[in-house]
């Protein structure tokens, strides 16, 4: 990969600023992946302080909303592989025990006090914080409410400390909160409100529940939708079985646990391994043999190639479309009525799964993204201009880098514009009208219920 300074030619000839951008060298061969890099990235262990775009914009801009989808932190596996002992992980929160959080200790016990909370249905079954000497399947790690402790912290620097985004005194319809009922989701949604607002307040916590992992609310009736998804899943099927490699290896680990390879492929070892990987605990072992790194490498290898595959084939991008409508809606319905100046849900975290952030990134035309790691954060961000108040513009960032340019419907507009952002109206018409076109539909019902041609 090389750095090209790309000088393009506008319209009256003239040479606007060059902008470096990362060009691939169409002359040499693709970068060969390299899973164990890649899975490193996935894991996003806590080290170095992160460097992050958010925020910034012309000075006479000011900041009037931030709306932030998360993926929750690091957790433990939700399979295991059979026949082998589970990675020996605590999920008990030890301050002095990395990784680590200066506020993990008060945290901790501003979490054991949260009876005055307003918890939706279930949700207020589900502890505060992870608890077990053992990890239960699906539990959030230390690792991973430090993840998101760092993400508040680093959110409320820019966007409380500097852009006074919510005053000292803030109130509860200020905030608006919502997290799937898994307890790892609440959980990353608490780790980062208590770093990020300027006081934690419980009585000003009011936390929804969302039933669905897409969080389509009360408009998840969508026939097309499966659709897409029953043939994306086919092509996932197919890629697997023409990867001989891919079987080789499996049939290798069945025989290593003693179990039959199908058995092991349903196990979905690819999730237990990546936690031994992650969390530096040493792959499996039997009488048989050990499960080693190459295992891991080629099974996170195809991983990769079946994520690049499926940017290929455009069947989810379709399901994208219909599974993130009814998200992406809500998020601009709230932005058209802060813009036009309610001060109601200036601040807004769904706390979900990767099974939510990818399908966004997709559907918004985010195709350079990553898969989401742990902890990964998706913010769009509402800017009002200065000079026109009326004039309204939005910033697109994904885990701290400014993604705005990359999305299908501002692609564009960065050529004509000065100003590094995108107008609110290119992203409200592309939810509202142009997402259903590719479906020679111009409604969300109409694109749910049109058979495929």
């Amino acid at each position: 990969v090389h750095l090209i300074p790309v000088n393009p030619v506008r319209e009256d000839g003239l040479n606007p600023k060059s902008r470096k951008r990362i060009m691939p060298d169409l002359l040499t061969e693709p970068p060969a992946i390299d899973p164990v890099y890649e899975a490193q990235v996935y894991c996003n262990v806590p080290s170095i302080a992160e460097r992050s775009m958010e925020g910034h914009a012309p000075h006479y801009f000011k900041l009037v909303s931030v709306q932030v989808l998360i993926r929750h932190g690091d957790r433990y596996p939700l399979y295991a592989i059979p026949k082998t002992k589970r990675p020996d992980i605590d999920c008990m929160l030890v301050p002095s025990r990395k990784p680590s959080h200066p506020q993990l200790e008060a945290f901790i016990k501003h979490m054991s006090k949260g009876s005055a909370a307003q918890m939706d249905g279930s949700l207020s079954s589900l502890p505060h914080f992870p608890s077990h000497s053992l990890c239960e399947m699906g539990e959030l790690t230390q690792t991973g409410v430090v993840q998101h402790l760092r993400n508040g912290q680093l959110l409320r620097e820019i966007y409380i400390n500097k852009h006074k985004l919510l005053p000292s005194d803030w109130t509860a319809k200020q905030l608006y909160l919502e997290t799937t009922g898994k307890s790892r989701t609440l959980q990353s949604a608490l780790a980062l409100l208590y770093t990020f607002l300027p006081d934690f307040d419980w009585k000003k916590i009011n936390m929804r529940h969302q039933w669905s992992t897409i969080f389509c609310s009360g408009s998840c009736d969508c026939p097309m939708r499966n659709h897409y998804l029953e043939e994306e899943q086919r092509r996932q099927y197919s890629l697997r079985v023409k990867n001989s490699n891919l079987e080789k290896i499996y049939v290798d680990m069945a025989k290593i646990v003693g179990i039959p390879t199908r058995q092991l492929r349903a196990s979905n070892p690819i999730d237990s391994l990546l936690c031994y990987f992650c969390h530096n605990v040493s792959f499996p072992c039997t009488k048989a043999g050990c499960i080693g790194m190459e295992h891991f490498k080629v099974i996170k290898r195809h991983q990769l190639e079946d994520e690049r595959e499926r940017q290929e084939k455009k069947l989810y991008f379709l399901y994208a479309l219909l599974a993130t409508h009814p998200l992406l809606n809500q998020t601009v319905n709230r932005l058209q009525r802060i813009a036009e100046g309610k001060k109601e849900e200036v601040f807004v975290l769904y706390s979900a799964h990767d099974v939510t952030l990818s399908p966004v990134l997709s559907a918004l035309g985010i195709t350079e993204a990553r898969f989401p790691r742990f902890a990964a954060r998706l913010v769009f961000e509402l800017w009002q201009d200065g000079k026109r108040p009326k004039e309204h513009f939005i910033r697109i960032l994904y885990n701290g880098a400014d993604v705005t340019f990359q999305t299908s419907f501002c692609k564009d507009h960065y050529k004509r514009s000065s100003k590094p952002m995108c107008p609110l109206e290119k992203l409200v018409n592309f939810v509202k009208r142009d997402m259903f076109l590719i479906f020679n539909s111009t409604s969300y019902y109409d694109a749910c219920h049109r058979r495929a041609l």
